[in-house]
């Protein structure tokens, strides 16, 4: 699946799609760009939550969750195969902006509320997380993001 890893998302304009499906329940969502061009990695993941029958109610959430994803991505210079975990901890830091301070040409003040609340950024991580576990699966080169992300994981109910 090289084409996965090779595609280039134009951002500004991302946005949550509704798409109607020929199969199952017929109502779900993907992530577009400004042109309306589909974002390939993003559509193969959801088409998968659609195929395995999740709720459009959490395939929706998770297309937006991908969206919040794929800006800071864009806005950081980073593509999508090829982050690493420490680009993870510095998107939580993103979502906590308002959204002003999301522009990376905005400085935001420090006593600027969180848009973001610490179950909301939980689930954003939970579909990030959970779009990489797919994509290695289906044989996207990650480096070492997905093993160090799993270790982590594991480590921290101790």
């Amino acid at each position: 699946m090289d084409w996965l890893s090779s595609v280039s998302v134009t951002i500004p304009g991302l946005r949550v799609q509704p798409v109607v499906m020929p199969f199952g329940d017929p109502r779900s969502w993907t992530l577009v760009d400004r042109d309306s061009a589909v974002v390939e990695p993003v559509e193969g993941f959801l088409s998968h939550l659609h195929a395995v029958e999740r709720s459009p109610n959490t395939v929706k959430a998770y297309a937006h969750d991908l969206r919040d994803w794929f800006e800071f991505l864009d806005q950081h210079g980073l593509g999508w195969s090829q982050v690493r975990l420490e680009d993870v901890g510095r998107f939580v830091a993103w979502l906590r902006l308002p959204m002003t301070g999301r522009a990376s040409n905005v400085a935001a003040l420090p006593t600027a509320d969180a848009v973001c609340s610490e179950a909301t950024a939980n689930r954003k991580l939970s579909a990030i997380s959970a779009f990489y576990e797919f994509h290695h699966r289906h044989g996207v080169d990650l480096g070492d993001l997905l093993v160090t992300w799993q270790r982590r994981k594991t480590h921290a109910g101790r």
